[in-house]
């Protein structure tokens, strides 16, 4: 069985690495352009469950993020090296095992649901659990979680769109692969 599988859209899952563009917490394009979204069969199969059981809801799902190139996880962690947000590059992250993936619901027309915060929020507000935040928000929240925890992922504290298997420390840190090349600095 391969390390990774590539992730297609379908029915209910829309893919939008924004690593390939400038929306996220460099700034800028750190993935190449022809990046594509990679999981580890595993975690494929329970992201398959989460379109699922999204779809079920009349809601669907757009991935941020998946496997990740060792070399971006040390941008990241250049820019941002707080371990509540960026995993140290030398230990490695989740994504880069392959058994990660940042994601978010959208209603039945593909719009995004509020989540109080956006995608590569690295601040309080973006943890879970807050009792700050409208209503609403806190239910699009909730949904997301059940749809995640109930296809076999498990969430962190600090960031609302990240979902990596129960596992994930269990599996070997994955050479780059063709699949998601790094823009040079």
């Amino acid at each position: 069985m391969p390390d990774l599988i590539e992730i297609p859209a379908t029915d209910g899952l829309r893919i939008a690495l924004a690593y390939a563009t400038p929306g996220n917490l460099a700034g800028r394009p750190v993935y190449a352009p022809g990046a594509r979204c990679a999981l580890r069969p595993e975690a494929a199969r329970c992201l398959e469950k989460a379109v699922r059981a999204a779809r079920r809801a009349g809601l669907g799902l757009i991935v941020y993020d998946a496997y990740r190139p060792a070399a971006a996880q040390a941008v990241f962690w250049r820019l941002l090296p707080d371990p509540r947000y960026v995993a140290d590059a030398a230990q490695g992250s989740n994504h880069t095992r392959g058994v990660a993936v940042d994601v978010t619901l959208t209603d039945a027309a593909g719009v995004p649901l509020d989540m109080g915060t956006g995608f590569d929020d690295m601040r309080d507000q973006s943890h879970h659990d807050r009792d700050d935040l409208p209503p609403y928000v806190q239910r699009n929240r909730h949904m997301l979680l059940g749809v995640m925890l109930q296809a076999g992922f498990r969430s962190i504290p600090t960031e609302w769109w990240h979902y990596e298997l129960p596992d994930a420390q269990e599996y070997a840190l994955l050479p780059e692969s063709d699949m998601v090349r790094v823009v040079p600095d």
